[in-house]
């Protein structure tokens, strides 16, 4: 997500921080490369000149010129603009007392705006909140079926026509069927087109005149760059719209549109999708994107998708596990199957802070080897040797290894492995978020995080290059070190 302007911030953030003294001429230097970041990922030429303008303006002061860590202030000049132009935003939903509250879903084909009706669906049903779903979509061929097929996916009631050509009429009967069984909430899922014409806002403006939903949201493709922004601008003058739900921001690499939509319509970002699964679906933060963007980390958007994992009786009692030292290999199994979904792992990474370059190794098919090595080994494996690993000796190691298909040695790695985790995880639940991420970082620099399976197999970094014997022993001093100052803790 966003990775060249990511990329780009970085670098003009690195061109300061080497310098011995810095000036008013090396801060421009770094100023200009910041712009020249921002325009390349397509954000709107009038946000970067008023951004760059705030920026300028505070960077090039005393105050920053004269502290000790002029790039530190850099950062955090620009992490605070980047927040003012995404904000502020109420991503709650605003729901009515009495009767069902009404949201029509307009947008362009190819937005994602059915399946942002499933996505909005799901995210109704973790709050307890019943929704129900209108097909009013005549236009593109099969937006009936494919709406009532999210409808059995999510086990949520779809109302259609296949005999009405009114839109107007069908959204007005879905409403008093929403009222009649109960459903908290109304979505419209409404016609789109190839590009934006008056035939179709006209549709869309009597909609909303007749039936007079409580909000309204445009469903925009991230991807698009600028034409997501022109087409906001379009929609907006003809709708009056509540808010933006900007969809595909996974596969976008710049950035542009989320950055420009809110700051030249006026309309805030309310929702993004980040996947093709029905809860990709994230409230928007601006400052939790602005930290992703920077490469911080977003720990509130990683504490959440954590929770759609691990529900809140099973953290607890993995927490107190931990705490206690009573952890198993069991328990770590049962872990890696709940982040074994396709691209979660490297979804979780992305979203801790400091962890982002860990991101891509999570993503990649050997991590996924990885964990699924694991997963069997720790399957081949007995109850009793699960709950105590110290058990399995050299007979019991041959006979899991050849339960899970892989050489003894891997079996080695993991239990050596594991034993070591479980004093750290140990200490980090008497830590706070601060301690917690601090523990990370030291356990980053030792190594102990390149295998993200835990099993034989080694994934290599960006450069493949070996250890020196030299660096093998500095990392397993640091991994020494670190656990004897969790056993002196206890």
């Amino acid at each position: 997500m966003f990775e060249s302007l990511s990329d780009g911030l970085q670098s003009a953030f690195k061109s300061l921080s080497g310098k011995g003294k810095l000036t008013e001429g090396n801060m421009r230097d770094g100023l200009e490369i910041v712009q020249k970041s921002m325009l390349e990922a397509d954000v709107s030429y009038s946000v970067v000149q008023d951004f760059m303008g705030q920026v300028s303006e505070k960077a090039l002061g005393k105050r920053v010129l004269l502290s000790l860590r002029p790039n530190e202030e850099l950062v955090r000049i620009v992490h605070d603009e980047l927040i003012s132009i995404l904000g502020p935003v109420d991503s709650s939903l605003h729901l009515k007392s009495e009767g069902p509250t009404i949201i029509m879903l307009c947008g362009l084909q190819g937005s994602g705006k059915t399946t942002t009706c499933g996505k909005l669906s799901q995210l109704l049903k973790e709050q307890n909140i019943k929704p129900m779903l209108v097909a009013a979509d005549l236009q593109r061929p099969a937006a009936i079926e494919q709406l009532h097929v999210i409808g059995r996916q999510l086990d949520i009631p779809v109302y259609s026509e296949a005999d009405n050509k009114d839109p107007v009429k069908v959204c007005q009967n879905g409403v008093a069927k929403a009222k009649a069984e109960g459903a908290r909430v109304v979505i419209l899922d409404t016609a789109g087109r190839l590009a934006i014409d008056d035939e179709l806002m006209a549709e869309l403006a009597k909609i909303d005149k007749k039936v007079g939903p409580d909000q309204v949201y445009l469903v925009v493709d991230g991807m698009t760059g600028q034409d997501a922004v022109n087409s906001a601008g379009a929609f907006n003058d003809a709708l009056e719209l509540d808010g933006v739900i900007m969809t595909k921001l996974d596969g976008d690499a710049r950035g542009g549109a989320l950055l420009s939509v809110k700051h030249v319509t006026g309309v805030p970002i309310k929702f993004i999708g980040t996947g093709e699964h029905f809860d990709a679906l994230e409230p928007f933060r601006p400052e939790g994107m602005a930290s992703r963007i920077l490469q911080m980390g977003d720990i509130v958007a990683a504490a959440r998708e954590a929770h759609r994992i691990v529900d809140e009786s099973e953290r607890e009692e993995l927490e107190a596990k931990m705490a206690s030292g009573d952890f198993t290999l069991d328990d770590f199994k049962n872990m890696m199957e709940k982040v074994a979904k396709p691209g979660l792992m490297g979804k979780m990474m992305g979203l801790m802070p400091g962890m982002g370059q860990f991101k891509e190794m999570m993503d990649s098919d050997e991590a996924a080897g990885g964990i699924r090595q694991t997963i069997g080994a720790i399957n081949s494996m007995t109850m009793a040797e699960r709950r105590n690993p110290k058990l399995i000796d050299a007979h019991r190691r041959t006979r899991i290894a050849k339960g899970a298909g892989v050489q003894s040695p891997v079996i080695t790695q993991l239990v050596k492995q594991f034993e070591m985790m479980k004093p750290l995880m140990q200490g980090m639940m008497g830590q706070g978020a601060g301690g917690r991420m601090k523990m990370m970082q030291q356990m980053q620099n030792s190594g102990m995080l390149n295998n993200p399976g835990m099993g034989g197999m080694k994934v290599k970094k960006g450069t493949g290059e070996r250890l020196s014997p030299a660096e093998k022993k500095k990392r397993k001093k640091e991994r020494d070190k670190m656990l004897r100052k969790m056993k002196r803790k206890d």
